[in-house]
């Protein structure tokens, strides 16, 4: 422990050279220049940051002030710093490496007062201007200068599925032989290539216009527009005055996975029929056969009515295209419009857009909000490929007691592993804002868990407008199991943070969020637990979240089979990793079919909703009365009864439940889950198979080269007369080189 140090007394010298040497640098600064006895010294000060580790606990990241207190001020650090040197130094915490750090943050008073800082590669880089990391691109991504916003809205009514008539018109794809390409990306690296660099801004060198040219203001052409945060759209074909074949950008560094779209068109006229056609779709089903609509913003809407994204179209029809090329059929979406103003700015998505800087713009205000900062604590998990930051949240309120914060258990969150499911991000701001909230059920939960939250698992995908891949070619969701760190970064420090965590204490639940394609409402994919004392238990909360939230969450719809193709995702090697309540939420990009909201498509508030029920559901899942549970548990033995006997019955069989029924096999009964099949996205990631395949291409050459052919015995046997007689040749020949110099010797005389 540090002496006393006497108010009276000059400043001390500290005793380690780089404190008094900063000491000695700092004493110039506003800090120093209270006036005498008026503020404790800064010696003293410095010993009671090292000396009481409750600054550390009850402090939010305040803005560093050099200027000279106020008398107020001045007075209520005294005060402060009179009680701090009552409280006992016993703490085990004086043995941190948080309090052997020499990094000091000067924060205002009555937020925070001197404090050590954590090591700086743990915070993010939200300065206390307000600035955001700007998104880092591949270097061959061309990126427009503009930046694009949208803002939330409601709609006041209800927004139901589209009725198919069976009328609807079915183009056939004319393409740019017969059509005017008015928009037209540069080629995009696809399969055979793999990232390299990124850098702000994506491309060097000057972005040209790659819309068409008006000829004047009579010239209704759209101009179109996609080189921007989570846009894809890779050509425009005009193929009649208000119809347009459009064509996706595949997923960087691959030639696969077109679904999700975002595009702008420009040049708007009102009360004209406009035809869209998405033409090369790779999924043969879709949402869209059953009722779902694309969403459209008009910008004069937003400006003059406050009016946001919303639901539009008519003759929409999802059905395979007539073009082959050889390789994989394409499937088109078609779709009319008449859009609401004249020389307006538009803009078509698959589902609502949430991009990297809309995260951005999020964690910025709550790290700037001094309430919030005090529970929720932002940190650097790591860097994507590009460079992007992966954040990570701690959300949890202070404990009392070190024991008491021990004893925590952990819920771990994430989110937009693949970043064209963005309803996956409107549900994690849904749970953010309540659990960041001062709603007593929100302390509640900060009291009782630590929540680890991830928001962003993949933000290069969610940059450059992927559907499902990283810029490492690959679907993340596959490569949980990777020992690749730096193919996979953010994959690999994910499970890395959940290793530790679970060293640390119990992880009740982890959930990662998706969107589903193919499905209606709301569901969970989950793990069928072996060991019979728990047996049914993984069911429990997706059954409470089903009662929770009727219209949107179908407990029908989940599915507890573990697949083989499955073991590389989150869920699955979570649930390895000793987590028994470990989960997928998939979020349909369409709507509800139950209750209230049946045949009405989901809204941002809809999926905010639904991260409230995860909170709601969690103290229903904890509560120390178990009633809840039990009631749950007897109703899911109830109903997989009635799931075991409906089985038999379609095979013709008879099965008696009364003694042993809880042995058979659950995933015996229960189909395999239908998402995704990302078996071609699987593997090595693009540029080490590059590698391979170059490796490859060298032992074949090397193998490919000629060699010697074999000699037949008559070839030998005369290959060996020619050299037996080679010595007696070579005899011949040196005897007829020394004879011409034995005569010569003989001529010439002795020289005396």
């Amino acid at each position: 422990m540090f002496p006393a140090l006497e108010t009276e007394r000059k400043q001390e010298t500290l005793p380690d050279p780089y404190e008094d040497f900063m000491y000695r640098h700092l004493q110039y600064y506003g800090y120093f220049k209270a006036q005498k006895g008026s503020l404790p010294n800064s010696a003293t000060h410095q010993h009671v940051q090292k000396n009481n580790p409750q600054y550390l606990l009850n402090v939010s990241f305040g803005e560093r002030n050099d200027l000279i207190p106020d008398t107020l001020q001045k007075e209520k650090l005294l005060s402060l710093h009179i009680q701090i040197e009552a409280i006992s130094r016993d703490s085990l915490m004086l043995s941190s490496p948080l309090l052997r750090s020499r990094q000091l943050l000067f924060d205002e008073l009555d937020q925070v007062n001197p404090r050590l800082r954590e090591p700086r590669e743990l915070f993010a880089f939200f300065s206390s201007k307000g600035t955001l990391q700007a998104p880092r691109w591949p270097i061959e991504c061309e990126v427009i200068k503009e930046s694009i916003h949208h803002i939330e809205w409601v709609p006041p009514q209800p927004e139901y599925f589209y009725q198919p008539t069976g009328n609807e018109k079915v183009p056939e794809i004319v393409g740019e032989e017969k059509g005017t390409v008015v928009y037209h990306l540069n080629p995009v690296p696809t399969e055979g290539f793999y990232f390299t660099s990124s850098r702000v801004g994506g491309k060097r060198g000057i972005i040209k216009e790659l819309a068409v040219t008006l000829e004047g203001p009579e010239d209704d052409t759209l101009l179109f527009e996609s080189r921007f945060e989570s846009g894809n759209l890779q050509k425009a074909v005009q193929v009649d005055t208000y119809e347009y074949e459009l064509t996706l950008r595949t997923d960087l560094y691959t030639n696969k996975h077109t679904q999700w779209f975002y595009f702008r068109v420009q040049n708007t006229r009102k009360d004209v029929t406009y035809r869209f056609t998405i033409v090369n779709l790779l999924k043969p089903k879709s949402l869209y056969t059953v009722g779902m609509k694309p969403l459209m913003y008009s910008q004069l809407d937003a400006n003059i009515y406050n009016i946001g994204w919303r639901r539009e179209g008519n003759e929409i029809k999802y059905y395979k295209n007539n073009t082959d090329n050889g390789q994989q059929s394409f499937y088109c979406l078609t779709w009319t419009i008449q859009f609401p103003h004249d020389q307006d700015t538009c803009f078509f998505a698959h589902f609502y857009p949430y991009t990297y800087t809309d995260l951005q713009c999020y964690l910025l205000s709550v790290a700037k909000n001094p309430i919030q900062s005090q529970f929720c604590k932002l940190r650097t998990l790591c860097r994507s490929l590009a460079g992007n930051t992966v954040y990570l949240l701690t959300i949890t309120n202070p404990s009392p007691t070190p024991h008491e914060a021990a004893a925590k258990k952990a819920v771990v969150l994430s989110a937009r592993v693949h970043p064209g499911e963005s309803n996956a991000s409107w549900i994690m701001k849904g749970f953010l804002d309540f659990i960041l909230s001062n709603s007593p059920d929100a302390q509640l939960l900060r009291d009782i868990f630590v929540f680890k939250v991830v928001p962003m698992l993949n933000p290069d995908g969610v940059i450059v407008g992927n559907y499902r891949c990283s810029l490492a070619g690959r679907d993340l969701n596959r490569h949980y199991k990777t020992i690749l760190k730096e193919s996979f970064p953010c994959i690999w420090h994910t499970r890395n943070m959940i290793k530790r965590l679970l060293e640390e204490r119990e992880v009740l639940l982890y959930c990662d969020f998706h969107g589903h394609s193919r499905k209606n409402n709301i569901f969970l994919y989950g793990c069928n637990n072996n060991d019979r004392k728990y047996w049914l238990h993984e069911r429990v909360f997706p059954l409470m979240l089903s009662k929770n939230a009727p219209d949107k969450f179908s407990f029908h719809s989940c599915n507890f089979k573990v697949q083989k193709c499955k073991e590389g995702t989150g869920r699955v090697v979570m649930w390895r990793m000793g987590i028994l309540n470990s989960y997928t939420m998939e979020s349909t990009f369409s709507g509800s079919t139950l209750g209230s909201k049946r045949n009405i498509h989901f809204t941002i508030e809809d999926l905010k909703s639904l991260g409230y029920h995860v909170c709601d559901t969690l103290l229903d899942f904890c509560d120390p009365d178990k009633t809840k549970f039990t009631q749950c548990l007897a109703e899911l033995k109830e109903l997989l009864q009635q799931e075991i006997h409906k089985k038999f019955n379609e095979r013709g069989k008879e099965v008696n439940l009364e003694g042993s029924w809880s042995d058979i096999s659950l995933s015996d009964i229960e189909s395999s889950t239908s998402g995704s099949d990302s078996s071609l996205s699987d593997g090595l990631p693009v540029h080490l198979l590059n590698i391979v395949d170059e490796l490859n291409q060298k032992m074949m050459s090397d193998k490919k080269k000629k060699k010697k052919p074999l000699q037949t015995r008559k070839q030998r046997n005369e290959l060996h007369q020619k050299n037996k007689l080679m010595p007696e040749f070579k005899l011949t020949e040196d005897a007829s080189v020394r004879k011409p110099r034995g005569l010569l010797c003989c001529l010439v005389p002795d020289i005396p």
